[in-house]
């Protein structure tokens, strides 16, 4: 960890003292003062998303792993950060190499970065505007991804496995799919706000990642579910997450006008339709309404949306919502049924409802899909949904193979038993005696000294 810190100390020494000055890039248009006040406003809503959702998950957990799960969302939001100033905007917007990657040294430390607006990528808004909105959605894409190892992850482990997704599996995802030259871009897959790029990668890496950890082991097995620390926790990350999504969404028309309007539309009534149908479906099945069904369903049907949200109307968008909540609450049922433990229904919930989304968008998109009589669009979404689904899993496992060999993965018998909360930062998220009792801690220092962490891959 020690080592780690220091390599991250040296970056950021590094990078705020290179220069990156080099010739000038060729702007676009004159600044739209509407357009750059929505994206402004639209980033602040997405960004706003990772706090939400780190209460989101952090609610759902037990109370001995509150603190390590939200921080786990929240220290995206610096690491990330970091990252994309350095190589991460030019790894997806950066000139193009096969399709594939931009070219690292285009927008290295952001060179070319600044206040005039670019010809393609942001016609009436600063550039560097344009890649803070998308640094929003880097930050948020492997922090979905620890609701499934939630628990039983080592931090430090954590923090190397988001720098290598970011690299191998959200830059090249990104850049084919955003970039005009990118693979998937130029076979038609539409992904308005990212439900490819964000809830696909991270559903997938996610059910990866759950493979890889294990089950708890102090859990008792997947199939037996725990009781949640904070209900009223999930329901704020629940707001948050609606309301940022908003800027998700809408804001991915880079503009202030009907396409946003309709965006905008779109993501709010099929998170609605979602939340009821998912309650609906409980109580068929004999189960109450329950706050938590209420907020997973809202959020099933925010995810739904994302790749067609401004490609469809606001009727088939309830569609999609209704569709996306019931193949997403099978694939929860489906889940509870094997051993796997994804601790937080990520797979089902994210990576489920963001394929559903991408199918859908081929069925439904106003100017290509299905219903207007058109074929292309939506085979090229099946073709796309299958490379992206086995390219992702299989890169995601040499991820966590390749973490694994240089920091511990999973944290030992002892640090699970004590809580991740304790054993990884030393702190508590409610003083329960039973918790922080000096005695307790002692046990749990010397037990770990006794017996270092080790881990196997399965």
């Amino acid at each position: 960890m020690r080592t780690l810190a220091a390599y991250l100390l040296g970056l950021l020494f590094f990078s705020a003292n290179i220069a990156t000055a080099s010739e000038a890039m060729a702007p676009g248009g004159p600044v739209s003062g509407a357009d750059t006040a929505w994206l402004l406003s639209s980033s602040a809503l997405v960004l706003l998303m990772t706090p939400g959702l780190s209460f989101f998950y952090g609610g759902m957990v037990r109370p001995k792993n509150v603190v390590s799960t939200m921080l786990q969302s929240f220290i995206c939001m610096g690491l990330v950060s970091i990252f994309w100033y350095v190589c991460g905007f030019s790894l997806v917007f950066g000139d193009d190499i096969a399709g594939i990657f931009g070219n690292p040294s285009t927008y290295f430390m952001l060179k070319n970065v600044g206040e005039l607006t670019h010809a393609v990528l942001s016609p009436t808004v600063p550039f560097i505007l344009f890649a803070l909105f998308q640094l929003k959605f880097a930050i948020i894409t492997p922090a979905l991804i620890t609701g499934a190892f939630a628990e039983r992850i080592n931090f430090n482990a954590y923090l190397l496995f988001v720098l290598l997704f970011e690299i191998f599996v959200y830059a090249p995802l990104a850049h084919m799919t955003w970039h005009p030259e990118g693979v998937l871009h130029k076979m038609g897959v539409l992904d308005f706000a990212g439900g490819t790029v964000v809830h696909m990668s991270a559903g997938v890496a996610a059910l990866v990642g759950a493979y890889v950890l294990g089950s708890r082991r102090s859990h008792g097995g997947s199939g037996i579910a725990h009781v949640p620390a904070n209900v009223p926790y999930v329901l704020l990350g629940t707001g948050l997450l609606w309301f940022g999504w908003f800027g998700f969404n809408a804001g991915s028309s880079l503009s202030a006008g009907g396409l946003s309007a309709m965006a905008f539309a779109t993501t709010h009534f099929a998170s609605a339709s979602a939340m009821v149908a998912w309650l609906a479906i409980d109580v068929l099945l004999g189960k109450k309404a329950s706050a938590m069904g209420a907020c997973v369903g809202a959020v099933v049907g925010l995810v739904a949306i994302t790749p067609g949200a401004g490609y469809v109307s606001i009727g088939a968008s309830i569609i999609i919502g209704l569709i996306g909540a019931a193949v997403s609450q099978a694939a929860v049922y489906w889940r509870a049924q094997t051993g796997l433990d994804d601790t937080l229904d990520v797979f089902p919930c994210h990576g489920v409802g963001g394929m559903v989304g991408m199918l859908l968008t081929g069925v439904f998109a106003k100017d290509g899909g299905l219903v207007a009589g058109h074929t292309h669009l939506f085979y090229a979404h099946i073709i796309a949904w299958a490379g992206i689904t086995l390219g992702v899993g299989l890169i995601s496992y040499a991820l966590y193979w390749s973490v694994d060999q240089f920091a511990t993965l999973r944290v030992s018998t002892e640090e699970e038993r004590v809580g991740l909360d304790l054993s990884q930062h030393d702190e508590v998220a409610v003083s329960h005696e039973e918790v922080i009792r000096p005695e307790a801690y002692q046990s749990f220092v010397a037990s770990v000294a006794a017996n270092p962490p080790t881990m196997t891959m399965q």
